[in-house]
């Protein structure tokens, strides 16, 4: 049982990420995750990973570049990292990732499968097929160089690879999902999108069943040679093509190649929602119920749409831009990352899932009213302009502890 979910396409962008934000972005994912599980599940978190909008807006609130390519590797690393060691109590595993890391994948999964009880080796299989499916059976262009695999105890998983065009400089994320559909070569995939680049060969369409028969009849009856007899002889013919067949749609994500975040680039009624429930809910909610030191106006804003990323409707993700909004973006888009702010949006998260545990919910049910709010004051909070909240933002980066790759903005008294 699986099926293809969505892909992305997205800028290419090389660099590293420093280990002042890698680490958060481990903290403040793992402890999301955390979160999630406890709210829904695990089944309700690998579907949230499959998602391609969610999981770029996953990456845009940890701080990474809303609309790279590299928000794949540094939120598969950062989890790995992460649910390493947490991997006994919340039962999510996460192996593969870039380059030989990827190739990695099977040997892992049959490890894990050896000590959890579930067939290693099969998953193995499945790793490698669904490479072959993505690089082979459907030829659009894009070479793999990233796998990574997440597995449950109950051997439930999300496949996230990537490919990439080097001379168009563009990757493809590709999400696959343990539901669904029952083949992988018929129609495992919900439908394939994305930006016109040419021919595109799907032998995964159901409509290519009667092709995929006729090769191995075929092959079967003319041989290798006899094939390329028959090819060169059709080529010759130059006979012209008819149409193609529209296909059917994924959930497909496309970014831009402009780095900086524009109007353009956010919902804004949902900016403002989120917004407003930050400055309605946050007095009520986070002063007289969280009761956690330090936290003010400027966290709350980052909370209320980390809660999004927690309560939010995959509908709503469509707009990964807004989520830097939370924390910035390590390249100073659309602002430098707030560190002060970041690691109080740690502390409060860690506060309301350790107090989950011990079943005091308060904390996590807070952020889900949190959540609610901003939907219900998307309609009816005033209009906000995307210039001044940016511009704000970056007068004040200093006061928040602001930071990016080009270093630390002018210091100023802290608050968060």
């Amino acid at each position: 049982m699986s099926q293809r979910t969505g892909s992305a396409d997205l800028p290419l962008h090389g660099g590293r990420v420093p280990a002042w934000l890698s680490d958060r972005m481990t903290a403040l994912g793992v402890v999301i995750c955390e979160a999630i599980i406890h709210h829904y599940g695990r089944d309700e978190l690998l579907r949230r990973l499959a998602h391609p909008f969610w999981f770029q807006a996953f990456g845009s609130v940890m701080g990474m570049d809303w609309h790279s390519s590299g928000i794949t590797t540094s939120v598969l690393g950062a989890l790995k990292r992460g649910l390493a060691p947490r991997s006994k109590d919340l039962g999510v595993h996460v192996c593969g990732g870039r380059g030989k890391h990827s190739r990695q994948t099977p040997h892992e999964l049959v490890s894990l499968g050896d000590r959890l009880g579930f067939d290693g080796a099969g998953l193995a299989t499945t790793s490698r097929l669904i490479a072959k499916v993505d690089s082979a059976a459907v030829q659009d262009g894009f070479d793999l160089y990233l796998h990574g695999f997440i597995v449950s105890d109950d051997a439930r998983w999300v496949v996230v690879q990537q490919g990439m065009k080097g001379e168009a400089g563009q990757a493809r994320r590709y999400h696959w999902l343990s539901e669904g559909l029952e083949s992988f070569v018929d129609a495992p995939h919900v439908g394939i999108d994305g930006e016109t680049q040419g021919d595109i060969l799907n032998l995964t369409d159901l409509r290519a069943g009667a092709s995929r028969s006729a090769q191995i009849e075929l092959l079967n009856t003319l041989g290798a040679e006899g094939v390329a007899r028959e090819v060169a002889a059709i080529e010759r013919a130059e006979a012209p093509a008819p149409p193609p067949e529209p296909q059917m749609m994924l959930p497909h994500l496309s970014l831009p190649a402009h780095h900086d975040v524009r109007p353009d680039d956010v919902v804004m009624t949902r900016l403002q929602g989120n917004l407003a429930a930050a400055a309605e809910r946050g007095p009520v909610d986070f002063t007289e119920l969280l009761q956690v030191p330090g936290v003010g106006a400027r966290t709350v804003r980052a909370l209320a749409l980390v809660a999004e990323v927690m309560h939010g409707a995959p509908c709503r993700f469509s707009d990964p831009a807004r989520f830097a909004f939370a924390h910035g973006g390590k390249d100073r888009h659309p602002f430098p990352v707030p560190i002060h702010v970041y690691d109080q949006t740690i502390s409060v998260l860690k506060s309301a899932v350790s107090n989950a545990k011990l079943g005091q919910d308060d904390q996590l049910h807070a952020l889900q009213r949190l959540d609610a709010e901003s939907r219900r004051l998307e309609s009816v909070a005033a209009a906000i302009s995307f210039e001044k909240v940016v511009t704000e933002e970056r007068v004040r980066s200093g006061r928040y502890g602001g930071r990016s790759i080009f270093g630390w903005e002018a210091d100023a008294r802290r608050i968060a």
